[in-house]
């Protein structure tokens, strides 16, 4: 059983950002299925395409939080991540549910 103030730490790398977020993504959708959590809070630190994160979370309660649906992974559809003309930096993709 995982606490809900117990770290989870992942780790990963790709040759772009674009496939780095994806990648990251599916870490993240690994640790909630192995774990059987949710995660609602993230550090990550990201330095020459390696990317390292801590994930924070809770188990997943079936009558708190009623999930609908699994994402099963995150595609390369839509896939993108840059800094629009703003400013603001934009990081998305489709998932797989």
């Amino acid at each position: 059983t995982v606490s809900a103030d117990q770290a989870v730490a992942v780790s990963c790398s790709a040759p772009d950002g674009e496939l780095l977020f994806a990648d990251w993504l599916n870490a993240i959708v690994y640790e909630m299925a192995v774990r059987k959590m949710l995660f609602s809070r993230f550090e990550v630190n990201i330095q020459d395409q390696a990317l390292t994160a801590t994930l924070w979370g809770e188990e997943v309660n079936l009558q708190k939080h009623r999930p609908v649906v699994e994402v099963k992974g995150a595609t390369y559809t839509a896939l993108k991540v840059g800094e629009e003309s703003d400013g603001r930096w934009v990081a998305q993709c489709v998932v797989d549910v």
